[in-house]
């Protein structure tokens, strides 16, 4: 097992392997992200939290996924461009990955296991 969530291997949008390595001593929001969601405006709100929480320390870390009805059905290519485009998002963006089910990636896998259980329910609450 990995021994950190800063070792566990993720790729760049741009098909690059990396780490969260380069983020240490950041804070990290890891957002799983959808373009092609009723909530795709989240974009411009994290936009602007980045922008004004960068110089403090704070990265937006975005995870596309296409694991809910498919709202992410693009390349990677194509959710960049959309991405940067309509909302002009600076923070990274990583390549789309899997946060549910048996084909989760590792980081969601250690993320959702370090997470208290969900409580409540709502039409944002997604059961595994």
């Amino acid at each position: 097992m990995t021994s950190s969530l800063l070792d566990i291997p993720v790729k760049t949008a741009d098909g690059r392997n990396t780490t969260l390595e380069n983020f240490r001593g950041q804070v990290m929001l890891v957002v799983n992200v959808a373009s092609k969601c009723g909530l795709t405006v989240q974009y411009a709100e994290l936009e602007k939290l980045f922008e004004a929480k960068r110089d403090d320390g704070l990265v937006v870390l975005a995870f596309p996924a296409n694991d809910f009805m498919g709202q992410e059905p693009g390349t990677e290519a194509e959710i960049v461009e959309f991405c940067t485009s309509t909302y002009d998002v600076q923070f990274p963006i990583f390549a789309k990955i899997s946060v549910k089910g048996e084909r989760i990636h590792p980081l969601y896998r250690r993320l959702t296991a370090l997470a208290p259980e969900a409580i409540g329910e709502g039409p944002m609450r997604d059961r595994l």
